[in-house]
């Protein structure tokens, strides 16, 4: 497959190149675009055959779930069997927005979209070009994120590029994702609203708007290939750079001698180590390869920045990789969410 790379540079030629892509859609092709969480790979939501295309492009598992991307509120009615008050109030407050909501669905959704669920996911991308092509294919768009699957999620076009370039119709060049994480997905067909995956709306956020918010014990837990996942990144491994990647948690004095301590054993071990750290400690660390995911203070930065850093390791051709923990508050939860999973739940607890 040729793969067309078209860049939004915004002048008089994106009108062109959003019909064009928008038609590939229409005709059952995928496309690849930028949204303000991470980029994201499309294909009509309504079509079998187009959304079999992202499973195969991805080399993504069936039975996990994708988000339906509309544009307008109008679209909603069509997908879902009832909006309750509970998705008004989130809609209200979060839409357009890093927020996916899952609905019970209506009979005109696939079972490709859903995993054979009777449940539907549903987003409104506040990202201009995002936006803009879903609107003109006035289609709900199926996307998940474009990467291969597991590994870790493209926040850049180079990384879709480096992915997908071959697999899929088109490829948008927008500029990198603002948020750098996956979109919160709220489970509003339980008694209480449930997180299914943490991200740029946090746990605090729902609390604040909703009261009463329930964290699934899939988020942080390892449950096995049993599970039976309702949001995309419950089941199968994600975000995972090719180095075996492990965590380190405790106080920060203790998680840097920690580190310096496994990078020394490596190392003998004639291995090369990449160390994720941070701005306050990036000076701390003996590793071959140090990368900074930014300041603690700041964990919107560290959001934006991770999936990138572990590309990097990627083309460093680490052996393997230490990580710091962060604190788990706000956006932390999420960070903390992908990290852990990037992982593979190898996590070392250190005391003072």
């Amino acid at each position: 497959m040729n793969t067309l790379v078209l860049t939004i540079e915004g002048n008089q030629q994106d009108q062109d190149k959003i019909q064009q892509a928008a038609q590939v859609l229409k005709e059952g092709g995928t496309v690849a675009f930028p949204t303000e969480t991470v980029y994201g790979l499309g294909a009509n939501g309504l079509d079998p055959k187009a959304v079999k295309k992202i499973y195969e492009a991805k080399g993504r598992p069936s039975d996990n779930p994708l988000i339906l991307h509309i544009a307008d509120k109008e679209e909603i009615k069509p997908l879902v069997a009832s909006i309750p008050p509970v998705a008004e109030k989130l809609i209200e407050a979060f839409w357009p927005g890093p927020l996916t909501i899952i609905f019970e669905k209506s009979s005109i959704i696939p079972k490709e979209v859903t995993g054979g669920l009777n449940t539907v996911a549903l987003r409104m991308p506040s990202h201009p070009i995002a936006h803009w092509l879903i609107k003109e294919t006035r289609l709900p768009i199926a996307a998940p994120s474009a990467n291969l699957s597991g590994k870790p999620s493209p926040t850049k076009a180079e990384h879709v590029i480096q992915d997908l370039t071959g697999r899929v119709d088109i490829i948008i060049e927008g500029d990198p994702s603002q948020i750098g994480l996956e979109s919160t997905v709220v489970d509003i067909t339980t008694p209480i609203p449930t997180i299914l995956r943490p991200g740029g709306i946090t746990y605090e956020d729902l609390q604040n708007l909703l009261g009463e918010v329930n964290i699934d014990p899939g988020i942080l837990d390892d449950l096995g290939q049993q599970y039976q996942p309702k949001s995309p990144g419950m089941k199968y491994t994600h975000y995972a750079p090719a180095a075996p990647m492990t965590m380190i948690e405790g106080p920060t004095k203790a998680v840097v001698e920690k580190i310096n301590a496994l990078t020394k054993e490596y190392q003998l071990q004639g291995k090369k180590v990449g160390i994720l750290a941070t701005v306050e400690t990036k000076d701390d660390y003996r590793g071959d390869i140090v990368l900074s995911l930014g300041q603690r203070d700041k964990p919107q930065s560290i959001a934006s920045n991770l999936f990138d850093l572990l590309r990097q390791f990627d083309k460093e051709k680490v052996d393997v990789i230490l990580a710091e923990s962060i604190s788990s508050q706000g956006i932390g939860f999420a960070i903390i969410n992908r990290m852990t999973k990037a992982a593979g739940h190898r996590i070392i607890h250190v005391a003072k």
